[in-house]
């Protein structure tokens, strides 16, 4: 009978480069920076959806390098569909919570 080991692990990455990870307990499970917390998906909004260069992303976000916006938007481009589909998903939630909810106090002081 093999002996268990009962020692906690940091859980192995399930996709990992040197610059992308993706580890289940960390960023809600999605693909990030390695050593961040910003998400590839976040990094592909702010270049496509908001223009930004590469070097601009790195000049607002000084801890990350070029070369890790770059693998960011590497995996984005190869996971596209997934990532896209789990960006409409949150945007469609937070459309939900959005209507359900009274209209601010503060709003509704200042019309």
């Amino acid at each position: 009978m093999e002996h268990q080991s009962t020692e906690t692990r940091t859980p192995r990455p399930l996709y990992s480069r040197e610059h992308i990870a993706v580890i289940p307990d960390r960023c809600g499970g999605k693909a990030h920076v390695a050593g961040h917390r910003i998400k590839v998906r976040h990094i592909a909004a702010w270049h496509d959806r908001l223009g930004k260069s590469p070097d601009e992303i790195v000049a607002e976000h000084p801890g990350l390098t070029l070369a890790d916006v770059y693998a960011a938007l590497a995996y984005y481009y190869d996971h596209r569909e997934e990532i896209d589909a789990d960006m409409r998903s949150d945007a469609e939630f937070a459309a939900g919570l959005k209507a359900k909810s009274p209209p601010s106090l503060l709003l509704q002081r200042l019309t």
